[in-house]
């Protein structure tokens, strides 16, 4: 019988946990910039754990410029390589709001909007506005 009772209190801290194992969710948007421009601004609002990643196609040498506006200061992008599985070569959280750099690999970088942890855990949500630049580099 002790048994018994034990098993249900491990089944239910087991359930009552699986909540907080979910991985955040993540919408994907691909970038697009308007016909002859090589700059585009996009608008978007987090909450809580929800992330957004845009995509855009690089090609070697080109340089990816990334600034974020938010009134948040619990908001952030980081940059991600083609291929990465999480791991960034920008983390805003401690690299700031702008991003400028030649890149030297071609493909798809995502560009992740997310929320702080601590802000994501109390379900906070933010406004952002990102302006996001592709140019060839210039010989």
């Amino acid at each position: 019988m002790r048994l018994h009772i034990l098993y249900k209190i491990a089944m239910l801290t087991i359930l009552a946990t699986i909540p907080f194992m979910l991985p955040a969710q993540i919408q994907t948007k691909q970038v697009s910039f308007p016909t002859g421009k090589s700059s585009t601004s996009v608008s978007g609002t987090v909450k809580g754990d929800t992330t957004v990643d845009y995509l855009i196609s690089v090609k070697t040498g080109q340089a990816l410029s990334v600034s974020l506006s938010s009134k948040s200061t619990s908001l952030y992008f980081n940059i991600l390589p083609p291929g990465s599985k999480d791991e960034a070569i920008f983390i805003g959280s401690t690299d700031g709001n702008k991003f400028a750099r030649t890149l030297a690999t071609s493909g798809d970088y995502k560009i992740r909007v997310y929320l702080y942890r601590s802000a994501a855990r109390r379900k906070e949500t933010a406004k952002y506005n990102l302006t996001i630049g592709l140019e060839d580099h210039p010989k």
